[in-house]
């Protein structure tokens, strides 16, 4: 039985927290910390957000977990518009690959520890890593295996990526070695002519879904629960978010929850019904209001959930 408290250091005093909860009619209700993008970002900082929201399950972003172990920086880039001379592309060429060298060596060589960590930061306060998106379909065959070696260590049950058959050929081994999952999210891929997550899935069954539901809806009107229903044992998660349909003005864009079209209670129910293991993770996309912020706005997500599962 997980315990009700924990204590942490808020101050020189400690202080006792209640753990959060957002398991809501037996639905695992998260975020993915891209949503907090505007705001520090590091593990502490997100826990305290997490804490607020009462969410204890996250998809967490390979950036903060890479930043948190020491990652080298990468060249500043320069400003969007900006005309550059061929020398500059050139200069900003070099350095690019000198970065991605340099992050390549230290990915490598970096021990598992610092991984383990943040997790440990994460489990005290009572929440889990479910997903790590670090996204490394383009990387090296040894920063790949540090991929799916850094999940494991984070607690995650496999690395995310964006979808495409490039990516699912090149992880779906590393996947299968590790023996976890290479799990695929989506963008706008399903209105484009021929688009079958059928084709990528078959690759591997260690390929799976980060099924972004409010994406699908916005760019092609159709029902999210086809898709789930149909291939719900291959849905590791799902990104929940409220946007307009691609006939709407303005068409397949995000909205404040419960100001668009995306069939949120729908999809929360059917998955409440079957009591399928799908983590429901908020990403929070809508531009946040400016008497708000992220984790203001990602709160009020949580509560809008709730009330649909309770």
């Amino acid at each position: 039985m997980v315990p009700l408290h924990y204590a942490v250091k808020t101050s020189p005093i400690n202080a006792i927290i209640e753990k959060p909860n957002s398991n809501f009619g037996g639905v695992q209700i998260g975020a993915i910390t891209y949503s907090w993008r505007s705001m520090p970002s590091t593990p502490e900082d997100i826990i305290k957000y997490c804490i607020e929201a009462g969410i204890n399950s996250i998809e967490l972003m390979g950036n903060v977990a890479e930043e948190y172990a020491g990652i080298p920086s990468g060249p500043a880039r320069p400003p969007r518009g900006t005309v550059q001379t061929d020398e500059q592309r050139a200069a900003n060429k070099k350095a690019a690959a000198e970065a991605a060298e340099a992050r390549r060596k230290w990915r490598i060589s970096l021990p598992m520890k610092k991984y383990e960590d943040p997790r440990k930061l994460f489990n005290d306060a009572g929440i889990i890593i479910h997903i790590a998106k670090f996204s490394p379909a383009t990387w090296t065959d040894e920063e790949i295996d540090y991929s799916f070696n850094a999940a494991r260590a984070l607690g995650a049950k496999g690395v995310c990526n964006e979808i495409g058959e490039d990516a699912c050929k090149r992880l779906a081994p590393f996947a299968e070695k590790h023996k976890m999952y290479a799990i695929f999210h989506q963008h706008t891929q399903p209105a484009e002519p021929g688009f079958s997550f059928d084709k990528f899935l078959a690759y591997s069954p260690a390929i799976m879904l980060n099924f972004d539901a409010g994406h699908y809806f916005g760019c092609t009107g159709l029902h999210p629960n086809g898709i789930i229903e149909r291939l719900h044992d291959r849905i590791v998660s799902l990104h929940l978010k409220d946007m307009t349909g691609p006939k709407s003005t303005p068409p397949n864009t995000n909205q404040v929850w419960g100001k668009g079209e995306t069939p949120i209670a729908d999809v929360l129910k059917l998955i409440q019904k079957q009591k399928w293991p799908i983590h429901c993770d908020i990403e929070l996309e809508y531009e946040v209001p400016t008497d708000s912020d992220a984790a203001k706005e990602v709160k009020k997500c949580v509560e809008f959930a709730k009330a649909i599962l309770v």
